[in-house]
């Protein structure tokens, strides 16, 4: 299970952010994964309980944005959104096509409780 693998680095950046930002806690962490990432977003909501054990994360929510895979046709240039299974052009028809996205495993944002917003004034930092 490479998700669990996945996860412990995640949480090694996440750590390192909130550590620069002297973050008490993180509150929540965005990634964005797509489908030809290799990652299966539900194995890698099960690893994350363990990765996080006894770290600043241990309570963050982890929230994953799906992307769709995309694709650009070679031929006639049309950009479609595609099962990860077929990157054939529905326009025309062309197998040569160019991945667009569908790939990525990006952390988008992370949430942070610092001793300044603790009280609810403040907003959070991303």
């Amino acid at each position: 299970m490479h998700e669990l693998a996945i996860c412990q680095s995640l949480i090694d950046q996440v750590e390192a952010i909130a550590h620069e930002r002297q973050a008490e806690s993180v509150v929540s962490i965005t990634i964005r994964l797509g489908a030809l990432s290799g990652v299966e977003p539900q194995l890698l909501k099960h690893a994350y309980p363990v990765a996080s054990a006894g770290t600043v994360a241990r309570d963050a929510e982890l929230m994953i944005d799906e992307l769709p895979t995309r694709i650009r046709c070679n031929a006639c240039e049309t950009e479609s959104d595609v099962p990860p299974n077929k990157l054939v052009c529905p326009a025309c028809g062309e197998w040569r096509t160019t991945l667009i996205s569908g790939d990525e495993l990006l952390l988008m944002s992370v949430e942070l409780q610092t001793a300044e917003n603790r009280g609810g004034d403040a907003p959070p930092t991303s």
